[in-house]
């Protein structure tokens, strides 16, 4: 398969170039299989992911139901993975270029930004994550837990807010040493993880003498049940809770396929890296947090509520590995992504590390430990939220690249000002209009689940679509592009290349 080289920024190309938005050269592209497992094995060893389970046994679930939702929803989030990071293994170009075809040179600045806000709200809340374990490891140094009077405004203490910035800051070392150094680290880290991870299902099994009474709880949905035949209510929303926890990563994975030393590597790598250890984490999340009711009297399912009540150095230890393993996710799934995205709002001003530094900026502004209040606005507000807006994105960037160009891209034509890319002043309007239809129908159920008080009487089919909003969005803008561009013409594609 012949690759295009990297080009110079080509003639005419105002505000669409600069080394770091240009295709990847055969010497960067140093990403085999394992780094691609490690990447997402990183990942998916986070305390959110951690936490998912615990969400769904609340709403009602046994244990094996949420493991199994967890599993189903990484899956099927596997497959635009791998379809849309086909054309960053292929073409070396990031998610932000790759949107231009679709939406037009100017109007990719759209999904590019769409996307860039949505990983700085979880750039900041894995920060906040990681700032709550500092403030509780100074607690277990000091002797007693930290206190204080919230601070008008922003509803946390002066030490909340102190930890919150310490870890922001640890985390700026990569922010300024590029993706290179978020490689590395990723590598070293996800072999270590595998290794606490067993170590901490021996801990729990040995200090319970067995695992405790979760794992036996039935499912409230059965027959007989609080909850009897209403499984399926909580299962779809549910469900696209989960494909949202990784939709972000959906649409810029070409980010780091661009990298990729073959397709294969990519595709490799990302069904290994992915959905099993996802699911895996989830049940040592079941096991362990069933075994802490026998040992603390009650479910611990924060894993750093669950580190402050170790004794002794394991204490300090568990929250290291905390700390690294939250840096490592952080950087990897909420950094590349939108320090990308911001380069190519304005790339003759703003350079990848540019963007690095604007995506931590807004992830403090966003004050994400108010999105963590409930469970409520972390699932049905964020999560689903934010997945019905990236759904449409993604229906376009799959259609655009299998359906309507075959995978055949015009390269240097993703830079250039004039040429079939541009469309109408550099806008696609039939890709603007697929991205709002898809959107549409699950505006008012976002509304209902957001404020509730403001919008209490949306209707159940609204409510009923929005549980799908993933699904819905996807489905309906997919195939709204794929009619319009059949009646307007699709752009020329680039010659056929021989594979």
């Amino acid at each position: 398969m012949t690759r295009p080289s990297s080009p110079s920024a080509p003639a005419g190309a105002h505000g669409l170039w600069n080394d770091d938005l240009a295709p990847t050269q055969a010497h960067q592209r140093t990403w085999r299989w394992y780094h691609f497992a490690a990447l997402w094995i990183g990942m998916v060893m986070c305390i959110p992911a951690y936490t998912l389970a615990a969400s769904l046994i609340e709403s009602g679930m046994s244990w094996s139901q949420a493991v199994g939702t967890v599993f189903l929803g990484n899956l099927i989030v596997l497959v635009p993975m791998l379809l849309i990071g086909h054309a960053g293994a292929k073409y070396g170009i990031p998610y932000a270029v790759l949107a231009r075809a679709s939406f037009g040179t100017r109007g990719a600045k759209l999904p590019a930004l769409l996307r860039a806000l949505v990983a700085c709200g979880w750039y900041g809340i894995q920060t906040w994550f990681g700032g709550m374990m500092i403030y509780t490891l100074a607690g277990v140094l000091v002797g007693h837990p930290l206190e204080g009077e919230k601070i008008a405004g922003l509803g946390i203490n002066l030490g909340q807010l102190v930890c919150f910035l310490v870890f922001w800051a640890i985390q700026f070392y990569f922010v300024v040493h590029g993706i290179e150094s978020i490689r590395k680290l990723e590598t070293w880290t996800a072999p270590f993880k595998i290794v606490i991870c067993f170590v901490l299902l021996w801990w729990a099994y040995d200090k319970a003498g067995g695992f405790g009474p979760i794992l036996h709880q039935p499912s409230q949905f059965a027959p007989g049940g609080p909850r009897a035949g209403q499984f399926h209510a909580v299962f779809w929303p549910s469900l696209t809770a989960m494909v949202g926890f990784w939709a972000t990563l959906a649409l810029n994975i070409p980010d780091f396929t661009r990298f990729a030393k073959s397709q294969r590597d990519q595709v490799v790598g990302q069904a290994i890296g992915l959905p099993v250890p996802m699911g895996l984490l989830a049940a040592l999340a079941v096991f362990v947090t069933s075994a802490t009711v026998v040992i603390y009297g009650k479910a611990l399912w924060d894993p750093v509520d669950l580190a402050s009540r170790m004794t002794g150095a394991a204490v300090l230890v568990a929250l290291i590995i905390l700390l690294v393993d939250t840096v490592s996710v952080n950087l990897a799934a909420n950094l590349v992504g939108p320090a990308y995205d911001f380069s190519a709002l304005d790339p003759a001003r703003i350079s990848y590390r540019t963007g690095g530094y604007i995506t931590v900026g807004i992830a403090i502004a966003m004050m994400p430990w108010k999105i963590l209040e409930s469970t409520q606005g972390y699932i049905f507000t964020w999560l689903i939220g934010y997945s019905a807006l990236l759904g449409p994105v993604a229906g376009i960037l799959m259609v655009d690249y299998y359906l309507v160009r075959r995978t055949q891209l015009d390269v240097p034509a993703l830079y250039a000002d004039e040429g079939p890319y541009a469309y109408t002043r550099g806008w696609n309007g039939v890709a603007v209009a697929a991205f709002a239809l898809g959107v549409a129908p699950n505006i008012p159920g976002f509304l209902n689940a957001a404020f509730p008080a403001s919008f209490p009487g949306v209707g159940d089919v609204f409510k009923q679509i929005y549980a799908y909003a993933w699904f819905v969005g996807l489905a309906i803008a997919g195939v709204v592009y794929r009619l319009g561009m059949a009646r307007s013409g699709a752009p020329a594609r680039a010659p056929l290349r021989r594979a």
